[in-house]
């Protein structure tokens, strides 16, 4: 897809999400032809003509000012993740020469996810493969090792739906962080193959990534039901790290002196869980 395609599919998921009432507009009573909002009612609202605003949508034009952008977005009532976001799609992609190879995890980041014996840490590439886990990362959850991506691994393995309570949000919410992160533009192969491969899998993978949701994971709590140690409540965080194409680091910790400590304390003891084991057998 081009960059203008990119555009114009994202313009459009968008506008077909909104109905004249959620933006202030009076229409006659009667069924619509359409889904959602007309083209003509969204450059109204944005301020450009309605010609122009299919050039847009139909990938005739990818080259919009960012005053135009931002009208649009103001017009589709996206928030400032999805805003900026929208500014992505019409940038050049960067240069190889201009990142570091984001498959490369230095010493330094292992050496310190390491030595936090009870919070679990996994490092992940911007298009959230696993790079680096630490031992109770891998305890915690077989799937957290290199070389797997996370959110296929929702999709594909029966086990990550037992895994996690909130299993339906948490799948909507990585979809949406795999986009934000990858920031899809023309020409990443990488990405067009993990989507390939995700809608290949499973429909409802096609489904969420065709809303073209955008969100960017910060802190939040999750939920676990663990085969060993039973119903865990984590807090966790996600942190960018700089210098580097994307990778960030998600922390999972529990609350001092919670059940769910407690549970992690063990997990994190010297064969606490086998399941360490057969992560590490699978790494090697």
């Amino acid at each position: 897809m081009t960059a203008a395609g990119s555009l114009g599919t994202f313009l459009r998921a968008r506008r077909e999400r909104l109905v004249p009432q959620d933006v202030g507009l009076v229409v006659a009573a009667g069924p619509r032809r359409v889904p959602g909002l007309r083209r003509e009612e969204v450059a109204v609202l944005a301020g450009v003509s309605t010609d122009y605003y299919l050039r847009l949508e139909q990938g005739r034009d990818a080259r919009p000012s960012p005053q135009v952008l931002d009208a649009l977005a103001r017009a589709l009532q996206l928030d400032d993740v999805a805003t900026q976001y929208l500014h992505t799609l019409v940038r050049p992609p960067e240069r190889a020469q201009d990142v570091r190879d984001d498959d490369v995890v230095l010493d330094a980041t292992r050496w310190l996810i390491d030595s936090w014996p009870l919070t679990a840490a996994v490092v992940h590439s911007r298009y959230v493969d696993v790079l680096a886990s630490n031992a109770l990362a891998r305890r915690l959850n077989p799937r957290y090792r290199a070389g797997v991506n996370s959110v296929l691994s929702l999709f594909t393995d029966p086990e990550e739906r037992e895994f996690h309570a909130d299993w339906e949000a948490l799948a909507a919410r990585s979809v949406a962080l795999l986009r934000t992160a990858a920031e899809a533009r023309a020409g990443d192969a990488r990405l067009e193959a993990l989507v390939a491969a995700g809608s290949r899998s499973s429909a409802l993978f096609r489904e969420l990534w065709d809303r073209q949701d955008v969100r960017r994971v910060g802190d939040g709590v999750h939920v676990l039901n663990h085969p060993v140690v039973g119903e865990l409540r984590l807090s966790y965080l996600r942190l960018p790290l700089v210098d580097t194409a994307g990778q960030s680091l998600f922390l999972y910790f529990a609350e001092p002196g919670t059940p769910s400590a407690s549970a992690m304390a063990r997990l994190a003891a010297p064969g606490g869980d086998q399941q360490d084991q057969e992560a590490l057998r699978a790494e090697g």
